[in-house]
């Protein structure tokens, strides 16, 4: 088995609490709309929204750089270290096509 299909190292659960709340703002946002809220007040709650995801996004970002992609380049093996560059790359080059 390749470390690339070992169980993954970094967990994610702490992750999860703000996943919540993002889900509940989610939901005032349709509440917002349901009751015919001004517009600027839907956009502001939508802008805090993008916010806490761009906030959960940066963190499993730097948990898989600090835990999976430090063992990957760490490892013995040239074909994982350059799975897990390329990898980090191909992020990167999606990152910028939506940006």
């Amino acid at each position: 088995m390749t470390s690339e299909k070992k169980k993954q190292m970094t967990t994610h659960e702490a992750q999860l609490v703000p996943l919540k709340k993002i889900e509940g703002q989610i939901r005032g946002v349709q509440k917002m709309i349901d009751e015919k809220r001004h517009c600027i007040d839907i956009i502001m709650q939508l802008h805090s929204v993008i916010g806490a995801i761009q906030r959960v996004e940066s963190e499993i970002l730097r948990r898989h750089l600090e835990g999976c992609v430090t063992h990957a380049l760490q490892d013995k093996s040239e074909a994982v270290r350059k799975s897990k560059i390329n990898e980090v790359i191909d992020l990167i080059t999606k990152f910028r096509k939506t940006a």
